[in-house]
């Protein structure tokens, strides 16, 4: 895993010190759009999420997302996390971005209630709220002016530390 970060933190420094002129993005552009999630490390299943896309200057943009990891093993968990992107177009219909975040990551477990030899053990659960820093990067690829199609991997840093590659699709309002 530390091979594979530095790998990650060499490209994004890389596409930092790019210089690309062009852009498709502009001030106040705003796009709707969902994601598909694959959780590894402390979160090793599929979700879901919604996003919403603003451009704040034409290569700075915001993101909103919220993520829900649905019950695996008794364990069931959410992330509303506010991202900030840096667009550098590569291609006519590419951009790469690095990208940094700040997210409030939710854990929940429910054990159902078990009987062993006539003594019943009544179902417990609990749940678990956490700050995360989230950094990564990713690529966006313009299927028409209105469909984005997007890539991207993060690696959530906490208590304990994960990544996630999404899988997502946009539409430019």
């Amino acid at each position: 895993m530390n091979l594979l970060f530095k790998r990650v933190a060499i490209l994004l420094i890389a596409m930092v010190t790019m210089n690309v002129a062009a852009s498709a993005q502009a001030k106040g552009d705003m796009a709707v759009g969902g994601n598909l999630l694959l959780g590894t490390g402390d979160n090793s299943q599929i979700g879901i999420g919604a996003k919403f896309f603003y451009n704040v200057t034409e290569p700075i943009r915001l993101v909103g997302e919220f993520d829900f990891f649905p019950k695996k093993n008794n364990v069931s968990m959410w992330d509303l996390s506010v991202y900030g992107h840096y667009l550098f177009p590569v291609a006519e219909k590419i951009t790469l971005y690095p990208s940094v975040g700040l997210g409030l990551l939710s854990a929940s477990v429910s054990i159902p209630a078990v009987t062993v030899s006539g003594v019943t053990i009544p179902a417990q659960s609990h749940s678990s709220s956490d700050f995360a820093l989230s950094l990564g990067g990713g690529i966006d690829y313009e299927l028409s002016s209105k469909l984005i199609l997007s890539g991207e991997l993060r690696f959530k840093i906490k208590n304990g530390s994960s990544s996630i590659i999404a899988l997502g699709l946009a539409y430019r309002l």
